[in-house]
């Protein structure tokens, strides 16, 4: 084997690896089996060691396999970090982005964003993670998180995209029934929309004024996802108090009515919505993406209720 050729062949190695037989890796590099198997066997040649045990249905590593896979991920891992950086220098749009944000978030904004992207830059290779989680770029070799709060982990470098406010709203048609209320006193005769798990992590004690008043107003619909929650608030289920980049276009469009937009202007009531990202000095798709992003959600928000 040439030295030169050492790294391709450690990817080869790592996809069979990963797909368990030579088809799946054939079919991940448009190779055929017996291509990939006289690669393997090239490498453990090279390496004077068998690397996987192989009978008519199962591939399985060998001792020497497991090890070698984790200092080839290490190895590729950095290459490509090597290759990205260099690139970046040039002002080049190039490798595979990698986003972790809120699933509703990412749906809304970041998808939208990543197709504009993707249309200026299609070599572009793009990996949103929607979770509820806290991924952590360092570990998880993520381009960017988006984060909506304070930045707990000094380490990451963050960026601010936008201001989140919770607005405080409802149907038209549950206001005309139940009424608007007028102030903290009327709040706790409503139907109240929550989270489904978790201690108040709406902030209703925000607008109640005292964590009792919502211990005993439990909520006529819980629910952990904003889009539910949201749908909850159309339908007519009761008074949602939720981020205005959920509701903000719900408000202009009159599906929902905004109740006592001050409470809105509280300092409780606002939030930053961060990019974090562990490189000082990102890739160039990194910053490309975050122009694109803001550029997207617009100055001032296409959510923002006035």
């Amino acid at each position: 084997m040439q030295s030169e050729k050492f790294a391709e062949f450690l990817g080869v190695f790592v996809d069979v690896a990963r797909e368990n037989s030579f088809s799946g890796a054939g079919r991940r590099r448009g190779r055929t089996p017996s291509s990939i198997g006289r690669q393997i066997d090239a490498l453990e040649d090279y390496l004077d060691t068998p690397l996987f045990l192989r009978s008519t249905r199962h591939l399985t590593l060998t001792d020497a396999g497991e090890a070698l896979l984790i200092r080839a991920r290490q190895i590729l891992d950095s290459l490509a970090d090597a290759r990205q950086e260099l690139a970046s220098m040039k002002g080049a749009v190039t490798g595979i982005l990698r986003i972790a944000c809120y699933p509703t978030f990412g749906k809304r904004y970041v998808l939208p964003a990543m197709a504009q992207l993707s249309r200026l830059h299609p070599e572009l290779r793009l990996e949103l993670d929607l979770t509820e989680r806290l991924a952590d770029p360092v570990a998880e070799r993520l381009d960017l998180v988006i984060r909506i709060g304070d930045i707990a982990d000094s380490t990451l470098i963050g960026s601010r995209i936008a201001v989140q406010k919770r607005v405080l709203c409802a149907s038209p048609v549950y206001l005309e029934q139940a009424g608007v209320p007028a102030s903290q006193a009327d709040m706790v005769t409503h139907r109240l929309i929550d989270k489904l798990h978790g201690s108040d992590l709406l902030g209703w004690s925000d607008v109640l004024g005292h964590p009792t008043r919502v211990a005993s107003l439990p909520p006529v619909f819980g629910c952990d996802d904003f889009e539910g929650m949201r749908q909850a608030a159309v339908e007519g289920f009761g008074i949602a108090w939720l981020p205005d980049w959920v509701v903000g276009q719900d408000v202009k469009a009159g599906l929902l009515r905004q109740i006592s937009p001050v409470w809105s202007s509280q300092a409780q009531a606002m939030t930053d919505i961060h990019a974090l990202r562990a490189l000082r000095h990102p890739p160039a798709r990194v910053t490309e993406f975050l122009n694109v992003l803001r550029g997207y959600i617009g100055n001032p928000a296409i959510w923002e209720v006035e």
